[in-house]
């Protein structure tokens, strides 16, 4: 599908943590719909975390890779400013952590608010924010086959805590 023809074509994205693997999917998906993608990561000079993003059909003239952290407010303002929408999917990751709330859930509620803010000086009228099954999987209530999970379940703080599912 060429890019003139393609149901993306003119518009701009903004995804946060593109180097992360839901994130890649979401960016190659809007590069190959004619989007173009200004990508945050934290080190746009890591090779590690941008080569397979811009080896995607597409990045050489539609990816747009920018420095971001999601502690330092304002870091995504010059890569939201002029999008038609953002897609926020960054998010600490570690494994063996000692202290959740502090090393995981409190810097991904702090950059979630971040990247809101930077949507709100660029007057973004669309953001999508991805989450993790951890928000809807631990609230005591049985999950059988028949059991439909919507936005209405959402996982106990305390049961979460009691699970350790940060740890799991």
């Amino acid at each position: 599908m060429s890019s003139a023809a393609a149901p993306g074509a003119g518009k701009v994205m903004c995804v946060t943590g593109a180097s992360g693997y839901i994130a890649s999917w979401i960016v190659k998906l809007l590069l190959a719909r004619g989007y173009t993608v200004r990508a945050t990561v934290r080190d746009t000079a890591d090779p590690k975390k941008t080569l397979h993003l811009r080896a995607l059909d597409g990045a050489k003239d539609r990816l747009h890779l920018f420095k971001a952290s999601l502690l330092d407010e304002g870091s995504f303002d010059t890569a939201i400013d002029g999008c038609d929408g953002v897609l926020h999917t960054a998010s600490p990751f570690y494994h063996n952590v000692k202290d959740p709330q502090a090393e995981l859930l409190d810097p991904a509620v702090k950059g979630t608010l971040n990247v809101l803010s930077s949507c709100k000086k660029a007057s973004i009228k669309r953001v999508v924010v991805t989450s993790s099954i951890a928000a809807v999987a631990y609230n005591g209530k049985p999950r059988t086959p028949d059991v439909i999970v919507d936005e209405t379940w959402f996982s106990n703080p305390e049961i979460c805590a009691k699970m350790q599912v940060i740890n799991l």
